[in-house]
């Protein structure tokens, strides 16, 4: 199990391990990393909304919704400034299929690499439209 670091915001906000992507969020005030993709698809879950009074993200491609509790629990992980910590998985979850690996000149000693993805507002920790029911 790697443990990486990466910018909780901005540049390089990604970390791609064993082809699965993974951010920082931030939801309800509460920071954690949590994967980057839904596991029922592979849709972007960094762009979901919040729904059931921000508990749950809801997937844009197929609404499937997913627990902010559960996904907190998954991955140990620090934020210290714009930098995490995180203890990830170095595999894919099972049924989970792998998100392409990019090229990225942010290559780090542990396999992985960084990259950019854009962040719901409802993930970014920053105001934007209220959360759906």
């Amino acid at each position: 199990m790697p443990v990486v670091t990466f910018a909780a915001e901005g540049r390089d906000n990604c970390v791609v391990v064993a082809g699965a992507p993974y951010v920082y969020a931030t939801a309800r005030g509460q920071g954690f990393v949590m994967r980057a993709d839904c596991s029922h698809r592979g849709g972007p879950l960094h762009l979901a909304d919040l729904a059931g009074d921000g508990l749950l993200l809801v997937c844009p491609w197929h609404e499937r919704k997913t627990s902010l509790t559960r996904l907190r629990a998954q991955i140990p992980a620090v934020r210290t400034g714009n930098r995490v910590t995180a203890v990830l998985p170095d595999r894919p979850r099972a049924g989970g299929r792998p998100a392409p690996r990019a090229a990225c000149p942010g290559a780090v000693r542990s396999g992985a690499v960084r990259e950019h993805r854009p962040m719901s507002p409802g993930l970014s920790g920053r105001p934007g439209p209220r959360a759906t029911a």
